[in-house]
């Protein structure tokens, strides 16, 4: 075979099954393509040296008569998920030269569904940033317009799909980082809810906020993916059982829309009229729309910068050169901690754990950090009231379509407002799936659902029905 782009994971899982082709081959097809393509857009830092041993014992298994979800399915990995024995740096130079000394639960689970581990893919250092431009190892360009960028943090995993290098990819999720680079780059990109999915083995961001999910071409395929990675984990204690939400409403097709937030300053005309376009779809399937008040949404993107930054600060002080990564001599224990830190972090962390510290510093703390908090319990108060009598939330995914390389980084604060959209969901700890709308151009497009606690269902019921799968 030649070519993976009409290729699903449900399709080629029943294709492997009737031994239409290989897994090697399949496999092979993608390192094939990552070779020829991967120059120019740079979404994989590493294929692993042992994927095309492990589509050998894929095939096995299939000869075998064995039928696991992801059996000889070629799955690329961000660096910020520990595979065991392979390196893993975060998009950053202080972890060069790690190497994972075991598999991170979600690596763990994929495995044990049949999947082919391929490479790991690029991103924002240590997950800071919506463009996946702070990679130590290079930007990412985006395969719809290369003089783009394809969005971030999970950059380099959404690049990966989109242009046909890996069938699926995992991602991470703070405040948008799966879905603002699933709508750049035209492919669905998935958040559970908080504690749905393993965080053990994942490189922290900020642990309150973090979620891993997929990337793939359909809504089915994400779920089929979620449902691999789902599960209560003894080696996480924050991740969930089934009946930790129950379900108390039935699915009754009802969106809400937070009108004043979608129309909110700095949304492009194109993404107006997509989502308008979007909402009369929605409304042609059967479902009724409806306005929904939710006063303090437009304070989720202050609350979850200053709460991001403050655990950040918190989670990256254990990279000190001593334990494990880079580690740079100075004259004394306290002068090596800072040369390491200081050559082996990038600019956007540094900022991050600046103003981190700074927010929990004494006299700040309580004006700043638990003010924050505050806020985010009352955003979580207010849309979980609110989805007692909605289903879902309908907003864009982001309020620009894909910009240009460079455009950003030199104004923080306009780079921080393209997640406006994504960050309440992971404020809320709510689950939340961008799916692909249209077309500006070359450009995609993406609209942004968000459902209740724990009814990823009604996501993927949604979803699929407006993608027509």
């Amino acid at each position: 075979m030649s070519d993976i782009s009409k290729l699903s994971v449900k399709s080629t899982r029943a294709a492997l099954k009737k031994k239409e082709f290989s897994a090697r081959e399949l496999t092979q097809t993608s390192i094939d393509a990552i070779k020829r393509k991967n120059t120019e857009i740079n979404a994989f830092l590493e294929v692993f040296d042992d994927a095309l041993e492990q589509a050998d014992g894929a095939d096995r298994r299939i000869a075998n008569g064995e039928n696991l979800p992801l059996l000889g399915i070629p799955i690329a990995i961000k660096d910020n998920i520990l595979v065991e024995g392979k390196s893993t740096t975060a998009g950053s130079k202080i972890l060069e030269g790690f190497i994972a000394p075991y598999d991170s639960t979600a690596v763990k689970k994929l495995k044990e569904a049949g999947a082919i581990i391929l490479g790991r893919t690029n991103m924002d250092e240590f997950a800071m940033g919506s463009s996946t431009e702070n990679s130590t190892y290079g930007v990412t360009r985006n395969p719809h317009d290369l003089s783009r960028v394809p969005g971030g943090s999970s950059g380099g995993s959404a690049a990966a799909v989109a242009a046909n290098l890996a069938l699926a990819a995992l991602g991470s999720d703070t405040g948008g980082s799966i879905r603002q680079p699933a709508a750049f780059c035209g492919v669905v990109g998935f958040k559970p809810t908080y504690g749905r999915v393993s965080r053990s083995g994942l490189i922290a961001y900020a642990s309150s906020l973090d979620q891993i999910g997929p990337f793939a071409k359909t809504v089915e395929d994400v779920e089929i993916i979620y449902d691999v990675l789902r599960g209560k984990d003894e080696l996480d204690s924050t991740t969930i059982s089934e009946d930790t939400y129950p379900i108390q409403k039935k699915f009754s097709r009802t969106i809400g829309i937070p009108r004043s937030f979608v129309e909110s300053e700095g949304v492009s005309k194109e993404v107006r009229e997509n989502f308008s376009q979007a909402l009369n779809k929605f409304e042609s399937l059967g479902y009724t729309v409806e306005d929904v008040d939710l006063p303090h949404l437009n304070y989720s993107l202050s609350a979850y910068y200053i709460i991001v930054t403050a655990e950040a600060s918190s989670n990256l002080a254990r990279f000190d050169g001593v334990k494990y990564g880079l580690h740079k001599d100075g004259r004394d224990v306290i002068e090596d901690y800072f040369k390491t830190r200081g050559e082996g972090f990038g600019k956007e962390v540094r900022r991050r754990i600046i103003l981190g510290t700074y927010v929990l510093s004494s006299g700040y703390y309580d004006e700043y950090y638990e003010s924050a908090l505050k806020m985010k319990r009352l955003i979580s108060k207010e849309l979980n009231e609110v989805f007692g009598e909605i289903d879902l939330i309908l907003t864009p995914t982001t309020p620009t379509t894909a910009f240009k390389l460079g455009e950003k980084t030199s104004d923080p604060l306009s780079m921080y407002l393209a997640d406006i959209f994504t960050v309440p969901a992971n404020i809320a700890g709510l689950p939340s799936i961008s799916l692909p709308s249209g077309l500006d151009g070359i450009l995609p497009l993406g609209i942004e659902l968000t459902a209740g606690l724990g009814r990823e269902d009604n996501l993927f019921i949604a979803g699929k029905e407006f993608l027509g799968e």
